[in-house]
């Protein structure tokens, strides 16, 4: 063993001279026949980057190649869960009236509708959250599309007299489901269900699985303001889990923090997005308490992580809503691990057990845990 050392300081010392390789091939080791091979610098696998719009915004899929599966044979699996989540809008978009979404919202107040695997896992996820969030995520919100517009120069605000009527039809334990019939039924007639954003992550969960399926080991894919990952990142400087970027609520161009993790889905919901400020300060945004019909206060931004799509972006609405204290409380009663990165309405930031330590913050937070150049909310 010790001979061996030497050859290799031999070698090292040689590096800079034109005959360094010849000195360790002439030197003899006789215990070498018994010693590994040094193994070869690994190659890096090629990332393959695709994208397509769907469901009114643009999916991004990134996949790295493997040992068995090139960069075309990426593409094709890329391809084909494209097509699995084009498929699936046709059957969930409320947007379509062909689909099965507006088959229910049709119905609503007459007779239950039979569905697909696929409508009933979504309505069924939506119908669970609002359980466990006791109706700060409704599935029957979409009552209220179209009373408000963000749209700049096309700003509007519903009065308190349109809000009466539409509020009285948002309740989600009036959706009925029979899991044995797997069918449907609003009771009340002019109930509506949105499950834009369930839906769009469960088409995240089904594209990954058919990556997974091709072979596929480490994947990100993004849209409509959620991530889906998978296994880890191989790159020149090493291998790590894929990361995550959290906007800064009042700079587009930065992030305040990254997320690492191996798996799971993340979803982001903050009062930034479909948002106008009015002529007093206050910011009017998308995301809306159905208690009372007007944007959620309390909360600036949460990024959740859970384990499918299915229910990532319902969760982080329902924790938007609630606010950090009862939000936290609740993502620790669910039947599974979910974690989340809170600014409550002053920009202090809160984190379920355990994830602050794996925050990578790329800001120094001021006094009370708060973000930097984070504007509060105006009351």
């Amino acid at each position: 063993m010790k001979r061996v050392l030497v050859v290799l300081l031999l070698s090292s010392l040689a590096c800079g001279d034109d005959d360094s390789s010849e000195v360790v091939e002439t030197v003899t080791v006789p215990t070498a026949p018994d010693e590994p091979a040094r193994p070869e610098t690994p190659t890096i696998p090629e990332l393959v980057s695709r994208e397509r719009e769907l469901m009114g915004t643009v999916f991004v899929v990134q996949a790295q190649t493997t040992s068995e599966l090139d960069a075309e044979a990426v593409g094709r699996a890329i391809d084909a869960g494209f097509d699995e989540m084009a498929r699936l809008e046709e059957v969930l978009s409320e947007w379509r009236d062909t689909s099965e979404i507006s088959r229910i919202n049709q119905r609503a107040g007459g007779e239950s509708l039979a569905v697909s695997p696929d409508a009933y896992a979504v309505v069924k996820a939506g119908v669970q959250v609002s359980r466990w969030s006791e109706g700060a995520f409704d599935l029957s919100w979409a009552a209220l599309h179209g009373l408000y517009d963000f749209r700049p120069g096309r700003q509007r605000v519903p009065s308190a007299e349109e809000l009466a009527p539409k509020l009285a039809l948002i309740d989600w334990e009036r959706i009925e489901l029979n899991d044995e019939a797997r069918t449907v039924r609003l009771a009340t007639a002019g109930m509506v269900i949105g499950t834009g954003g369930i839906g769009k992550g469960y088409a995240l969960d089904r594209a990954g699985t058919i990556l997974r399926e091709a072979g596929i080991t480490s994947y990100m894919l993004f849209g409509g303001g959620q991530v889906q990952i998978h296994g880890s990142r191989i790159t020149a400087e090493g291998t790590r889990a894929w990361r995550v970027g959290i906007q800064h609520p009042r700079d587009p161009q930065s992030y305040f923090a990254f997320f690492e993790a191996g798996s799971g889905s993340i979803s982001t919901s903050g009062d930034y997005e479909h948002v106008y400020v009015d002529d007093e300060g206050r910011r009017w945004h998308h995301i809306i308490d159905t208690d009372s019909g007007q944007p959620a206060r309390g909360t600036t931004s949460v990024t959740l992580l859970a384990p499918e799509g299915l229910y990532a972006d319902a969760l982080s609405t329902a924790v938007f809503v609630l606010g950090p204290e009862r939000g936290l409380r609740m993502l620790a009663q669910l039947p599974f691990r979910a974690e989340a990165i809170v600014l409550d309405d002053a920009c202090r930031l809160h984190t379920t057990p355990g994830t602050r330590e794996r925050l990578i913050l790329r800001v120094e937070l001021e006094e009370g845990d708060r973000v930097p150049g984070c504007t509060p909310n105006a009351p």
